[in-house]
This record gives C-alpha cells, structure tokens and sequence, in this order.
C-alpha cells in the first residue's frame, strides 16, 4: 500500500503492476479515501477504523462509474459519519440484509396456511395487490405516506371495508416480522395509517311478499338447488360455507337438529331445523356425502354467484347478497319476540353485540310498539277520557 495525494489524473492513468494481484493507493489529503488498482478494473474505497477498533473498509465505486470529485465527496460524507460514531460498512451490511416486502410476503402466506382457516384470502390480498405494489422494496423503504396514498387510490374502486382489509393484512405482515426479529422490521409503518371510519353494516329485513318472490325465481333457475339452499340459508340464519359444506351425516331429521362441526369462530354447534327447514331437507336428493351436492361433480358447490344474480333481479331484488340471508333470518326472529341471546345461538355469535347488529327492527314492529304506547297512555280517538 502506499500513500500519496490522489489526483484525478493519477487515478485515470494509474495501472497495475503485472507482478502483483493488486495495489492499493491511499490519500494523504482526503483520510481513508483510497483506490485500489487490478489489472482489469480500479475501484475507489473509504479505509477506516470502526468505533470498537477494528479495520474496516467500504466500496464507494468502480472508477468508471463514479467521477474522482464525486468518489472524494462520497468519502468526506462517509468519514463524516465515522467521526460521528458510526459504522457504514456494518451499516451497509444490515440493509443488504433486510429482506423484501414479496419475501416477507411469502413468509406471511405461510405462516397464515399453519395457522388460519381464511389463508386464502391472505395470499390474495398479497398476490393481487400488496405484492404489486411493494414487493421490490426492502421492508424498511415502505413509508406510511406511500400506504396512505395508495390505499387512497384503492378507494376510487374499492370499497371501503376491502380497502381497510388490505391495510389490517399489510399491518399482521409488520407484525409478524416484528416477532420473528427481522433486519429492517423494527418499525411498522402501517401503525401510523389513519383507519377511515366506514359503516359496512347492512340493513335487510326481507318481506314475506319479498321471499315469496324470491323463493320462486330460485325455484326457475337452471341451478337446481338454488331454491333450497336460500330456504334453508333463511331458515337456520347459518353462513354460506356452513350450509354448502353440510353433510347427511351431520342431520338428524327425527331430533330435528344439524350439527355444524366447524364455524367461523371454530367452535361446533347445533342448529334446530324448523318443521319448514325439514321439509325442504327432506326433499333433497341423496346423491352424495353431501347435502347440497354439485350434481355436476358431487362436491359442494363452490360458485353459483350467477344463478343468484339472474334470481335476485328476476325477483326485484338486485343489491341483495347471499349473507343478506342471514342478516334477514336473524332479524325475523327478533322482531317476533325471540331474544338476542337465543337468536345469537342460532346465529353462533359468541358475543351479543354480534347479534345486537342484526337487529333490524322492521316497520310493522315500530308501529305495534307506538300503538303499545298509545294503549298504556289510554289515549284513545276522538276526545279522550
């Protein structure tokens, strides 16, 4: 090694020797700045000693990449660094070893397949929107503003609660990476995202004109179990997952009961069938393992989004969804004088303010509960008393 000023020109025109592998030229203007010289290549270096005593260097550029003055100010800011207490060889170490958003991605869809029975939903949210997005950049280079602006462009085409599902899944990523200790996840830049308020409840307490309707133009459908799967989704309140993945074995038509040995909250339940929901049960065909059978293919179904559609608009009812179902099975029980906490264990709720938000109360219920009223005020018609 030797030490000498480093010039510009002496850098251009320095050429190794043919008897050595290499040689290594320190300047004694600019400290710690170097070049060092191969046969084939020149590459500038900043030569330092860490905070605890070590000898460490750290490549600023190839010499044609990078200018003599832009190499020396490269060197003066690192060096700056170094006096400070500083260390931008382990430094750059680190960041090389912080991992992308696509791989902490990867590593969330995994951990979601071991431990959750909605994995799917996971990966698709990565796959489909958060991957495209961020999976080039280091966990560390995802700031809070670029969240913000993109779930904010996600809202002029998504709705709010599925936008707010991106967000709640991209957080559970930081978290993740978080407890198992990554480089670069000691901050989770989605903690700072503004949650926006929304209200995704809906309201759906269908008539019995309304049903009719209904029941008849799934009775039409050239899906020939529509009609007795919306009997039934109305007859039980269960969810559309519990009913398709039903089995004959779980039912037991003489105690008029069905058993659903997995739900959403993982814990079984039985559902009591009224005399209506026996009745359209006991006219299905026994083809299968399984209640409602894809004649097709002898499996649950597992798309009849068109039937349904075709069915609803015939019926008059074209913003109506197949969970509108439940929300309406539920509120008729209540608004005839089942409580919340009966109705919610049908339902399956484990807690009674998730019964508490399907309780529609209908019109022909307030105008009873004002007549009520009236009565016990003695107020009658004409003239009092």
């Amino acid at each position: 090694m030797a030490k000498l000023k480093l010039t510009s020109a002496f850098c251009r025109n320095v050429e190794c020797s043919p008897y050595k592998r290499k040689e290594v030229y320190r300047c004694t203007e600019n400290t710690g700045f170097g070049i060092e010289v191969r046969a084939n290549s020149k590459t500038y270096w900043l030569y330092y000693t860490t905070p605890d005593g070590r000898a460490a260097q750290i490549k600023i550029g190839g010499h044609s990449d990078v200018s003599f003055d832009q190499a020396k100010r490269v060197a003066r800011e690192l060096r700056s660094k170094i006096v400070l207490g500083g260390d931008p060889a382990a430094e750059k170490a680190t960041r090389k070893a912080v991992i992308t958003f696509k791989e902490l991605a990867r590593m969330h869809v995994e951990h979601a397949e071991g431990h959750l029975r909605s994995h799917a939903c996971v990966e698709m949210t990565h796959r489909r929107y958060l991957v495209p997005k961020f999976g080039k950049l280091r966990i560390d280079q995802v700031t809070t503003q670029s969240i913000e602006s993109y779930l904010a462009e996600l809202r002029q085409r998504l709705a709010p609660a599925s936008v707010d599902r991106l967000r709640l899944v991209m957080h559970r990523s930081y978290r993740l990476a978080q407890g198992w200790n990554l480089p670069g996840a000691e901050r989770n830049p989605v903690s700072a995202v503004a949650r926006p308020r929304y209200d995704n409840k809906r309201t759906c307490l269908l008539t019995p004109a309304e049903v009719e309707r209904l029941v008849s133009a799934c009775g039409k459908s050239v899906n020939p179990l529509l009609k007795p799967i919306v009997q039934l989704l109305l007859a039980t309140a269960a969810r559309k997952s519990e009913l398709l993945n039903a089995r004959w074995e779980h039912v037991d038509v003489n105690r008029g009961e069905w058993l659903i040995p997995l739900t959403k909250n993982s814990h079984a339940r039985r559902v009591p069938l009224s005399k209506a929901a026996l009745a359209v049960i006991e006219d299905l065909p026994r083809s299968s393992e399984w209640l409602l059978a894809n004649p097709a293919t002898g499996k649950p179904f597992d798309n009849f989004k068109r039937a349904w559609k075709t069915a609803c608009v015939a019926a008059g009812l074209p913003d109506l969804h197949i969970h509108d179902l439940r929300h309406a099975g539920i509120g008729a029980m209540i608004n005839n004088g089942v409580s919340l906490h009966i109705a919610g264990k049908v339902a399956g709720h484990l807690r009674p303010e998730s019964t508490a938000r399907y309780a529609f109360i209908s019109d022909r219920s307030l105008a009873a509960a004002v007549e009520a009223g009236a009565d016990n005020l003695m107020l009658g018609g004409g003239g009092g008393r």
